[in-house]
C-alpha cells in the first residue's frame, strides 16, 4: 500500500466536531452540519468557513445543489489517522540520523494505551514482510 507523505496537520476542534458527524456517513449542507452539532453560539458562517478550509485541504469533497454546497468526506477516519501518523512519525524521522528512539517511542505510546496494541503491530509487521517480499 502507497505511503502519503504529504503533510497532514491534525485537525483543530471545530474542524474534528464537523469532520465527526460527516465521518458518521452522508451528505450534509453547512445548515444541516450546524443544527447537528446543535451549538447555540455557532455562527452559521462560522461552520461555513471551517467547511470551505476542510474542503480545500482535501479531507471534504462537495458539490453545488440550488444554492448550497452538499459536503461529504473525501477521506476515511482511518485514513486521515493514517496520514495524520505517517506523516508526524516521517517528519520526526526526517530530523535524525537514528530512527531507533521514534520508534520505540512509537510502540511505548502504543502499548501504554493498550497492551493488546503490541501484538497488532506485530502482526502489521508481519504482514508488510509478506507483501514486501
Amino acid at each position: 500500500m502507497e505511503m502519503h507523505h504529504e503533510i497532514v496537520r491534525s485537525l483543530g476542534t471545530l474542524e474534528e466536531k464537523v469532520m465527526n458527524v460527516l465521518w458518521r456517513g452522508g451528505s450534509f449542507s453547512v445548515r444541516e452540519v450546524n443544527r447537528i452539532l446543535g451549538e447555540k453560539s455557532l455562527a452559521h458562517t462560522t461552520v461555513m468557513t471551517t467547511m470551505d478550509r476542510l474542503f480545500k485541504k482535501g479531507v471534504l469533497s462537495r458539490t453545488k445543489e440550488g444554492n448550497a454546497y452538499i459536503y461529504r468526506y473525501a477521506i476515511s477516519r482511518n485514513e486521515y489517522q493514517r496520514r495524520l501518523v505517517g506523516s508526524t512519525v516521517s517528519k520526526l524521522m526526517s530530523k535524525t540520523s537514528n530512527a531507533a528512539p521514534v520508534l520505540a517511542g512509537f510502540i511505548d505510546a502504543a502499548v501504554e494505551m493498550d497492551h493488546e496494541n503490541l501484538a497488532k503491530l506485530e502482526e502489521l509487521i508481519a504482514q508488510r514482510k509478506r507483501t514486501d517480499s
